[in-house]
């Protein structure tokens, strides 16, 4: 061999024995230096983690009945992500899916598309990584079809969960109250993990409304994680790990079910019996609260809606009618949401503003049929007089044309058009005092403020629609034109008024605001927090439907205390006579026909009705009240729109539920045992079923009606 083919032969084997070694220590590197990590990679490829949800806790009331609870139902859902990868973007799969479950194609298909502009109902508002349910009802037969040909169905899974059940128990709907759930979006997800917020998954429903939202974090729980072995075509092949979830909370309210089923059922029968007169009576609110703690005892909101509606996904349908204007927009809460002219029972504010202005309390004053308000007569309801008369009287027969003299006369001691520098306006301020203009901040979702429309807020408005006021004012309303002339010609005017000096707090503002009128909106739950106030000696509650959160095992998570917001500024000699005044309304005022054969002897109840005109509609009827009279526990207060007179349609409606709740009516007993709530809360037995307080039953199973050891005698002297 030459010398040349020697040197190639030497660097040949240099070249082998450098890739061999090289070879060698990567293999070294990957074994040995590396091999613990490449083992967990090896054995992840045969693993998939699996969200397990947490049950949701339950909404109960404050005898421990079920407002909301969990059903176990078989869910069929898909992998989203899965079926995108595939060629056909998931379509066999769906396909196949439509013809186990015996659905149109459409609709399976429809229901994991990403909600979105231009995307109707239904549609997922969740996230796009998590399973997206497709049937909350599936039959067990065709769930194991799906389970035993999982290579047929990728991306498809089937098992148990628990889903939100609404038994209405004793007719209890509650539905604006309790809220809704929805499922939580990739945004959401993103943000919560972005500001450290633990305890979210992506397979999490939750709270949008009501209930459901603010005590989400309490009613919620903690998802677990199945770790599970899986074979080259995604079979499941066994567990690796478990972690289980942890059950959320029971919210305990202080919702009555009993109280709220008659509530919302006195609200049907009103606007029933409206319907028979040939009013059109379009919806209509009632709330109960206890008069010394501020909770709230019921709800109730017409129309109204079922919530298990939104389980399993809601159509664009049935959304839209949620939202309805013909149909009563059912989604909102017109105790909390909606905003009314109160009529005379705003007179709950103007007679005392009128006393610490100075005007006597015992005095005597005229009640013409109407009054002068500048060059402007403003009368009586169908033009009473009622002669020289006290306030007393002027609260038992309602009569306005005193209160429009009070509110005048400040007007004009403020400087009337051109007013001081520093205006007292003493209507405003006491109105403002009660609450109103404000939120009450009860712990439901979307509360609205209703409206006090002060000196200052008339220049915002005006600053706010100046632009447009003076556009109609030239042009008119020729879409009103069309189908009401008379309607036209008058917002034509006002527009052309407002244009030039909209922003002056006229004469006919403060003697509209006197009475309830004008531009003053009021909530129901507003009014009824300042009855509360006037009953309870003047404290002014911050109102609470939550009332403690029991924990999985029983045992008392949190309570929510009463929350008092301030004081009303009037005297005790002043919250007498009102009281005073208050309670002879069903007795022999406006309300006495409605009370007619009541036993106010056995249950003396206090009021005030009222009934505040809506132009180009019919007037909308209130009525406010609590009782006993003279140790007022609870406060009652019912609004019914376009029905006439507080005493023709919301008085009834009052009556009925003071009847159901203290068992005067025959044949229906009492909601309240005693005319009590219960003072203590209800707990869970060992099982998970609920034990009401003492005296109360639950209603939903016959374990013994008791909870904690029994009160403890007190030993005399």
């Amino acid at each position: 061999m030459g010398s040349r083919s020697h040197l190639r032969l030497v660097v040949l084997h240099v070249l082998v024995m450098s890739l061999l070694l090289s070879l060698g220590g990567r293999l070294w590197y990957l074994q040995v230096m590396n091999g613990a990590h490449y083992r967990k990679v090896a054995a992840d490829n045969g693993i998939r983690d699996i969200i397990v949800p947490a049950p949701r806790g339950q909404i109960l009331d404050d005898a421990g009945r079920p407002l909301v609870r969990n059903r176990t139902a078989l869910v069929v859902s898909a992998d989203r992500t899965t079926l995108m990868r595939q060629k056909d973007s998931g379509r066999g799969v769906l396909q196949r899916l439509a013809g186990v479950l015996d659905v149109p194609y459409d609709q399976v298909a429809a229901k994991i598309r990403l909600c979105g502009a231009g995307v109707q109902r239904p549609c997922w508002t969740g996230s796009p990584y998590q399973p997206i349910p497709i049937d909350d009802h599936a039959d067990p037969k065709k769930a194991l079809q799906i389970r035993e040909r999982q290579e047929d169905f990728p991306g498809i899974n089937a098992q148990l969960q628990a889903v939100r059940d609404y038994p209405r128990t004793d007719g209890a709907g509650a539905a604006q109250a309790l809220g809704y759930l929805q499922p939580i979006t990739q945004e959401e997800l993103n943000k919560r993990k972005s500001i450290k917020v633990t305890g979210y998954s992506g397979v999490d429903l939750i709270g949008r409304d009501g209930l459901e939202a603010v005590y989400d974090g309490d009613l919620r729980g903690a998802p677990g994680v199945r770790r599970v072995l899986v074979d080259s075509q995604g079979r499941v092949t066994g567990i690796a790990s478990e972690k289980p979830p942890v059950s959320g909370g029971n919210l305990v309210t202080s919702l009555d079910a009993k109280v709220q089923g008659d509530v919302e059922a006195a609200l049907k029968h009103a606007v029933d019996a409206a319907h028979k007169r040939g009013d059109p009576a379009d919806s209509a609110a009632g709330v109960v609260m206890d008069v010394r703690t501020g909770r709230v005892m019921a709800l109730g909101s017409y129309p109204t809606y079922d919530p298990s509606v939104w389980t399993g996904g809601i159509s664009q349908n049935e959304y839209d009618a949620l939202l309805n204007k013909s149909k009563g927009q059912p989604l909102i809460s017109r105790v909390t949401q909606g905003e009314f002219a109160p009529g005379s029972t705003f007179k709950i504010s103007s007679l005392p503003a009128a006393v610490k202005d100075g005007y006597p309390l015992h005095g005597i004053y005229s009640c013409p049929s109407s009054y002068m308000v500048g060059a402007r007569a403003f009368s009586n309801f169908e033009g009473e007089s009622g002669g020289d008369i006290s306030l007393h009287k002027a609260i038992v027969m309602s009569c306005d044309t005193i209160f429009y003299r009070f509110a005048y006369e400040e007007w004009q001691r403020d400087g009337a058009m051109h007013p001081v520098k520093s205006p007292k306006d003493p209507m405003v301020k006491m109105a403002k005092a009660f609450g109103f203009g404000t939120r009450t901040g009860i712990d439901v979702v979307g509360e609205s403020s209703g409206r006090i429309p002060s000196r200052a807020w008339k220049t915002e408005y005006w600053n706010a629609t100046k632009a447009s006021d003076c556009k109609h004012g030239k042009t008119g309303y020729p879409d009103v034109a069309k189908t009401d002339p008379a309607r036209a010609a008058y917002l034509k005017t006002m527009a052309s008024e407002n244009c030039v000096d909209g922003y002056v707090f006229r004469a006919g503002d403060a003697a509209n605001f006197a009475v309830g009128q004008g531009d003053v909106l009021v909530t129901p739950l507003q009014l009824a927090r300042a009855y509360a106030a006037v009953a309870n000696g003047g404290t002014l509650w911050s109102p609470r439907v939550g009332k403690a959160v029991l924990a999985p095992n029983g045992t008392i998570a949190r309570r929510i205390e009463p929350v008092k917001a301030g004081r009303l500024p009037i005297s005790r000699t002043v919250l007498s006579y009102m009281r005073s005044a208050f309670a002879d309304v069903p007795k022999e005022g406006t309300a006495a026909g409605a009370f007619g054969g009541f036993p106010l002897d056995r249950l003396a109840v206090a009021g005030k009705t009222g009934t505040a005109e809506v132009f180009g509609k019919k007037d909308n009827s209130w009525f406010a009240s609590y009782a006993p009279a003279k140790n007022p526990r609870y406060v009652v207060v019912v609004m019914v729109t376009q029905t006439g007179t507080g005493a023709t349609t919301a008085a009834p409606a009052v009556r009925e539920i003071w009847e159901d709740m203290y068992g005067l009516r025959k044949g229906k007993s009492a909601d309240l045992p005693d005319g009590k709530v219960p003072d203590r809360l209800p707990a869970l037995a060992p099982d998970g079923t609920v034990v009401a307080p003492p005296g109360f039953d639950d209603g939903t199973s016959k374990a013994p009606v008791a909870a904690g050891p029994p009160p403890r005698k007190k030993k005399h002297k």
